[in-house]
């Protein structure tokens, strides 16, 4: 349970702090994650199973994002689950476009470790900032 409690503060950190090393490390092996979104016009969304395909997944935020803003106003768990609730304003570096959005992670974790992972956000408003031409 320990393990449950701190992993969501671990993952924001690590994300904030953008330590791929460190984030990775946090993940199972064979994980199950799913970021749902228009994969053709934002190339980090979808489906990964490997620590190779989630630092892939960080390196496509990274490159193409720069954070402005976020808040976390909620972080619940239960047994071996754990749901992260806030908001961020990301800068689209390709477009030079803003994004503010809700998001909503919920992780699973096994054995000290993160075997699911699932982020919800209006990725709508993602897609709409990432294109080049108006939605």
């Amino acid at each position: 349970m320990d393990a449950l409690k701190n992993t969501p503060q671990k993952l924001l950190q690590y994300m904030d702090e953008r330590k791929s090393d460190e984030l990775l490390a946090l993940f199972a092996n064979d994980v199950d994650w799913d970021i749902p979104g228009n994969t053709k016009e934002i190339p980090w969304l979808g489906p990964r199973k490997s620590k190779d395909e989630i630092k892939d997944f960080y390196n496509l935020l990274w490159l193409n994002t720069e954070p402005l803003e976020a808040g976390i106003h909620k972080i619940m768990s239960d047994e071996n689950h754990a749901v992260i609730i806030g908001e961020f304003k990301t800068l689209m570096t390709a477009t030079g476009k803003v994004v503010e959005s809700f998001f909503c992670i919920h992780i699973t974790v096994e054995n000290g470790l993160i075997s699911r992972y699932r982020l919800f956000e209006n990725s709508f408003a993602v897609a709409k900032a990432m294109a080049m031409k108006p939605v």
